[in-house]
């Protein structure tokens, strides 16, 4: 059984410069994709700690697919946008025990200086799992991400993903 993603380079392979670039047909493909890739965590404990940088215009997806991870992950109940709380916590229980996963939005930070305020660099710093929605609204506050995803329309309802790994922890969850 294949993927449902369509992968717009001849193969899934990463790029010399660690980047992958996706063409997401239906919302179920966006699904599919977070399901591999939170397995893929689960699987591994090496793969649990890290940064994913989501980026993208209004509307793109971030959040969706952001959803889709968490759920694919187990978190149960209510996901919401922390456009105005800033960031959510969730755990995610596994053999290992909790594991913290962290969704922050920035869309409304006036001063990427919040971020030091808010304590959240240390948040960044620390064990778990951060998905961060407009990080260049934190510009300086943040430690670099180890996967860059950028969401884009595409023509017929498509969505576009570039994911760039800039740690060997982001070329692992493109592996």
């Amino acid at each position: 059984m294949g993927h449902p993603a369509i992968v717009e380079t001849d193969s899934p392979t990463i790029s010399a410069s660690g980047t992958v670039q996706l063409l997401w047909s239906t919302e179920a493909d966006t699904q599919a994709y977070c399901d591999r890739l939170a397995q893929r965590m689960l699987l591994n404990p090496g793969m649990r700690h890290g940064f994913i940088s989501l980026q993208g215009a209004l509307g793109a997806g971030k959040t969706t697919w952001v959803r889709h991870l968490l759920r694919a992950l187990g978190v149960q109940g209510r996901i919401k946008s922390p456009t105005y709380a800033l960031v959510e916590a969730y755990s995610v229980a596994t053999e290992q025990g909790d594991w913290p996963v962290w969704h922050a939005d920035f869309y409304r930070l006036e001063d990427p200086r919040e971020v030091e305020e808010a304590g959240l660099r240390e948040l960044f710093a620390g064990p778990g799992l951060k998905l961060a929605e407009w990080p260049e609204k934190a510009l300086g506050q943040l430690p670099q991400p180890d996967l860059e995803l950028t969401l884009s329309s595409a023509p017929d309802d498509k969505r576009r993903a570039v994911l760039r790994a800039h740690s060997p922890v982001g070329r692992a969850w493109l592996a």
